[in-house]
Order: structure tokens, then sequence, then C-alpha cells
């Protein structure tokens, strides 16, 4: 019988990634359900072609929209609560929790309490509340699979005892990352980046908010901290790490010198495939390897003058509380202000700074606490924006 999938976020990237290796094996996954958020014609082409019982946008309007275009027998939702729904099903076995930002966070808890084969590319739902989200994977009795290719490189390298990653014997946990597009730039010239620029990431097709992460290196600093998560391991074990090419998708180093690596081209197909089927493997669509063609694999230390937001996101992950929260609420709403055109590259940094800075943490014991704290940073965001615009028009 054909594994049953509800696609959290099927419009963006990850979704579009993961229907193309459903519709490669079709005896083997059937859609549930599609959700997202306002692309109404890519989920209307989406449900005619898999034809699932559900699709879930974000507005009534949006629904209304979508209503005449599916295919009869797909039902159209919407709303937060019908995200819930599909997410936590009882038909359902697998959820890809794709959708972006602290929006994913509600339905992906939803499926861990259900006891859902979560694939994870919702880092935020780390990031904002892993202590919560990690009792619910334990409680509802979840199989949680990273989806970020380098937590799911950090997963292969890991010894799987019972179906659970060991680290024991493990010396380092080792993050990769491109450095984004401007990576050698000169500082100076940082200050009239474009939102098409920092869009145009080097090596991966993402989306807008993580493709501007990679630029400044939030991403990899969200990373970091999703990784203490889903690793039981603290912040001081994880070294970031630049790597050009982003062929090495992250590495584990072990305490009798080993190091363990996984390669592979820069597609997302890989790690999709490989926790869609896991623990099997199958056919993915990505072009072999050929490393003689790539001839070479370039490392470097993280500038933090550079990246200024990967030391922020450190220094929240060392903090613990509720800072991961405010940082990614924080981040959240600059990065939106930059891709509006309403503040500068560096000052998404200099908001998230801020923000930090000002904070009152405490421990957030219920989710009902994790959403206060995001609602909270979003407010002081948005007051430094306007306090950053505001000194631009006295000095203009």
């Amino acid at each position: 019988m054909a594994e049953l999938i509800t696609i959290l976020g099927s419009s963006g990237s990850i979704g579009v990634s993961t229907l193309d290796i459903v519709a490669r094996h079709p005896d083997r996954y059937q859609v549930f359900a599609l959700t997202g958020h306002s692309r109404i014609d890519v989920l209307a082409a989406q449900s005619r072609q898999f034809r699932p019982r559900y699709v879930v946008t974000g507005s009534q309007q949006s629904a209304d929209l979508l209503q005449g275009q599916v295919p009869v027998g797909t039902e159209v939702l919407w709303g937060e609560q019908a995200l819930v729904d599909v997410a936590s099903h009882p038909e359902v076995d697998s959820v890809m929790a794709a959708i972006v930002g602290a929006a994913g966070l509600l339905p992906t808890l939803a499926a861990a309490r259900a006891g859902k084969r979560v694939l994870l590319a919702n880092k935020e739902s780390l990031v904002m509340a892993g202590a919560l989200f990690m009792d619910a994977v334990r409680d509802g009795g979840a199989t949680l699979l990273p989806i970020d290719s380098e937590h799911n490189a950090i997963f292969q390298c890991l010894p799987c005892v019972a179906g659970k990653v060991e680290t024991g014997g493990v010396s380092r946990i080792l993050l990769s990352g491109s450095g984004g597009p401007f990576r050698t730039r000169p500082l100076a010239e940082l200050q009239h980046v474009t939102p098409a620029e920092a869009c145009a990431h080097p090596n991966w097709v993402m989306g807008q908010k993580i493709s501007v992460d990679s630029a400044t290196m939030m991403n990899k600093g969200l990373e970091l901290i999703e990784a203490c998560w889903l690793f039981g391991v603290a912040a001081d074990f994880v070294e970031v790490v630049i790597h050009p090419q982003s062929i090495i998708h992250s590495l584990v180093a072990y305490s009798d010198g080993s190091v363990l690596a996984q390669l592979g081209n820069p597609d997302m197909r890989t790690p999709i495939a490989h926790a869609l089927a896991w623990p099997q493997r199958i056919e993915s669509g990505v072009k072999p390897l050929n490393l003689v063609d790539i001839a070479r694999l370039d490392f470097e230390a993280p500038d933090l003058e550079r990246f200024p937001c990967l030391a922020l996101a450190s220094s929240a992950a060392r903090s613990g509380k509720d800072y991961p929260a405010a940082l990614n609420a924080a981040n959240e709403v600059a990065v939106a202000a930059f891709l509006a055109g309403h503040i500068r590259f560096p000052d998404i940094a200099t908001v998230v700074e801020a923000v930090l800075n000002s904070w009152q943490p405490s421990e957030p014991s219920d989710l009902d606490a994790v959403q206060h704290a995001d609602r909270q940073a979003r407010i002081l965001a948005t007051d430094q924006i306007l306090a950053i615009n505001k000194t631009k028009a006295r000095i203009s």
C-alpha cells in the first residue's frame, strides 16, 4: 500500500522537490494533502497532477479562487486549523514540514504530537520551541528526520542504533555553509546590496527568505540551534565552517581522529529522498557527483565581522531560554523589511542585535509562552526598523 503524505508548503522549493520525487515513485507514495499560502496557480497545477484529498491555502479569498481549479474529489480548506488537521490526520503516514518561518510551527508540532513520520525542513520549529517540540516527538512516538542538507548529512554520518542517532565517541559536529553570494565582496559594498543580489545564491535554488538568510549566514546560525536540539548536543559542540562549493554538506569528527563527511551535488532532492525512504534508499533524479570535475574542495573559518548574524545566533544558542525565539522573530521581520526595500542589507543584523540587547528572557514553558515571545520580538523589531528609517530621514 502506498504511503500517504501531507506536504506543508508544497508550492515552495522544498515542496516542489518533494513532489518531483513522489512522481518518480507513484507506487510507493501518494499525496494526501497539499498546502500553500497564496500561490494559487501552483497549488492548482499540483492538485491536478497529484489529486490529493485536501488542498489548504492561507485565506478564504485564496480558497475561493482555488475552488474551481482543483479536480473532482479534492476538497479546498483554508486557515491555520486546516493546516493542523491535515498534518495530524489519522490516515497520514508522513508529513513534509516545509512551511517557511514561524507559520510552520503549529502544524509541524501537531504532526509530531500525532506520531507521524516528520520530515523537518521547517527549522524554526526547533529554533522557537526546541524543548517543547522534542517533547512532542517523544510523547507522540513520532519519527523525526531532518531535511536541511546539513542536518541530513550529520544524520547520515552519525551511528544509528534502533532508529536513533548516537553521539558517543563524537568530538565535534562540523556544520558547513557556502558563505553565500557576499563571501568575498568588500564590506563597504554591502551597504548597497539589493534584494535581487541577496537572493542570487551561488549554488542553491531557494525561496527569497532563506536566500537572504544564507547571504547573512543567519541561516547557518539557525541551523546551529537546530542541530543542538536534533542531536542533543551543546552549542560549543557544533562548529561552523565555510565550504564554498557546497559539495560536503556537513561532517562529524570522532574522538579517534576519524572524520566522516556526506558529499553530494547541491540538490535538495538528495536529503528529501533519503528521509522519505529511510532507512532504505531510492532514486532521486539527482545528477551523480563527479569528484574529478569538481577537482577541489575549499574550507575557511567564517568572518564574524562580515557575518554578524551568525555571531548573534551563536550567542542566542548559548544563552538559551527564549532568546532563539526572539532571534528568529526579529530576523523574519528584518528580512521582510529588507526585501520590501525599507532597510539596507546590514540593517538586518542591526535590528536583530537591538532586539536581543533589549530582550528580557524567560523559560518558555508552553506554546503560549513561545508565541508570546515571538509576538513581542516582532514588535521590538518593527520599532527598531521605524527608528532606523527616522534616522535616515533626518540625515537626508
